[in-house]
């Protein structure tokens, strides 16, 4: 099966943009305000070192802060495959 974007939407419950998560270490608010498709160098072998692109999903999250305008103050951004659970180990979804 060849791995799609729309997998790893699908696959990991990533949020929308515009929906806000709260980061499971700190418990701080983060607004998520953008979104794309991109690729990821993963090697099948490594020790023949052998490379292949993987879709992935690149988020880039806000700090929502009181009196603070979107978009200003600290801004993360991290690409979420579907070779690993680091979104649902650092971040959860605020209703």
């Amino acid at each position: 099966m060849i791995e799609t974007h729309s997998d790893v939407i699908r696959e990991k419950h990533l949020p929308k943009v515009g929906d806000t998560v709260r980061s499971r270490k700190f418990g701080t608010p983060w607004r998520v305000i953008e979104k794309r498709e991109v690729w990821l160098n993963a090697s099948d072998d490594p020790p023949i070192g052998e490379y292949r692109a993987i879709p992935a999903i690149y988020l880039c999250f806000w700090r929502v802060r009181e009196g603070r305008q979107p978009g200003i103050g600290k801004m993360l951004g991290y690409a979420y495959s579907l070779h690993d659970n680091t979104f649902d180990e650092n971040w959860e979804a605020v209703r």
